[in-house]
């Protein structure tokens, strides 16, 4: 009787073992599957359309509207890496990222974007776009967004406000790209814009006074004191004069693209083009999912520089000059695949 009672009880404690080995493999079970409904749920919130982000998309499209446009990018990411190495080959020059390189690399985590701002290339609707994108439903319309407060540092967040390891999961793992310009058309779109125009004088005080002390003779006293005149030919002056490089980087409105984006030392996913800015800016947008609800804003084109009106403020620029700034800009010309301007004097 107390054999049968011990095994009875040997069986009771068995039975409760088992019990609770079911009941907690039930619990992990469910626990599992609450984990991947919340990674399903966050994966296709951060990558929009679909399961696949737009890194992936570009590099191996499985929409047919896509590919064209990988293969677009593919050859201008070429043309920028065959540049990149025939001036690491004649030069001795070698340098690594520090965070100072990477202020103008703005953050979209919502979508994994990383965009490089180029001044008078877009980057003021581009700015606008990146803050609708990483608002989290702040803003709906780009245009609705004053174009001061789209340069406000503080609304985007820069890639240098980020840890070394948090910078390199980024640069590997997001999509990367820059919109570039003809150089001499930007750089007399920024002439025009901070030269010509009567409400900067914040430039107009710190780089007109100086123009026109160093560079104008008997310059007069109103000029000296406004800098509100400057001539094309005297920012040229200004730009190609040894003195103004050993003063530190150029201002970001004339800067060369390659040393605002650094595109030899980061790879770019995808360049696009000010003079193909529809489609480009399109195509970044179906990239991340959000095509259907975001608009890249139209721009106007009676106001924007062009190739003829380069030609214009070229002309009263001495040939020497030209040159110098060919030679200034001649990395922007070569990796972004724009001809030598017909209207130069060149040797």
């Amino acid at each position: 009787m107390k054999q049968t009672l011990l095994e009875l009880m040997r069986m009771s404690r068995i039975c409760r073992m088992v019990l609770a080995t079911c009941l907690g493999s039930f619990i992990l079970v469910i626990f599992y599957f609450q984990i991947m409904r919340r990674n399903s749920f966050v994966a296709e919130g951060c990558c929009g359309k679909g399961s696949r982000n737009a890194l992936e998309e570009l590099y191996s499209p499985t929409q047919t509207e896509f590919t064209a446009a990988a293969l677009l990018h593919q050859s201008r990411r070429e043309r920028v890496s065959e540049a990149c190495r025939a001036h690491s080959a004649s030069s001795r020059q070698r340098r690594v990222l520090t965070p100072a390189d990477l202020r103008h690399l703005l953050v979209d985590e919502t979508h994994r974007l990383i965009y490089c701002y180029v001044p008078k290339v877009a980057c003021t609707n581009w700015k606008r776009v990146m803050m609708v994108l990483s608002g989290e439903g702040k803003y709906a319309d780009p245009m609705q967004i004053p174009p001061s407060e789209a340069h406000v540092p503080a609304n985007l967040r820069a890639l240098s406000q980020y840890s070394i390891g948090e910078i390199n999961r980024r640069l590997k793992g997001y999509l990367k790209f820059l919109f570039v310009r003809e150089p001499f058309e930007r750089l007399v779109s920024a002439y025009r814009n901070k030269f010509t125009l009567r409400y900067n004088t914040s430039f107009h005080r710190r780089y007109g006074t100086k123009i026109v002390r160093r560079y104008r003779q008997n310059a007069t006293e109103e000029a000296l004191r406004s800098g509100a005149d400057v001539a094309f030919r005297e920012f040229a002056e200004y730009l190609t004069d040894p003195a103004t490089q050993r003063e530190g980087p150029l201002n970001e409105h004339w800067q060369t693209v390659h040393s605002l984006c650094h595109p030899c030392l980061i790879h770019y996913d995808l360049v696009g083009k000010y003079e193909t800015l529809e489609e480009d800016a399109n195509t970044v947008l179906q990239l991340a999912g959000v095509d259907d609800s975001v608009r890249f804003p139209s721009y106007s084109k009676s106001t924007r520089t062009t190739d003829q009106m380069a030609a214009m403020f070229f002309r009263n620029v001495s040939a020497r000059q030209q040159q110098q700034l060919y030679q200034l800009y001649k990395m922007d010309f070569l990796m972004f695949n724009y001809s030598t301007p017909s209207y130069l004097k060149l040797e």
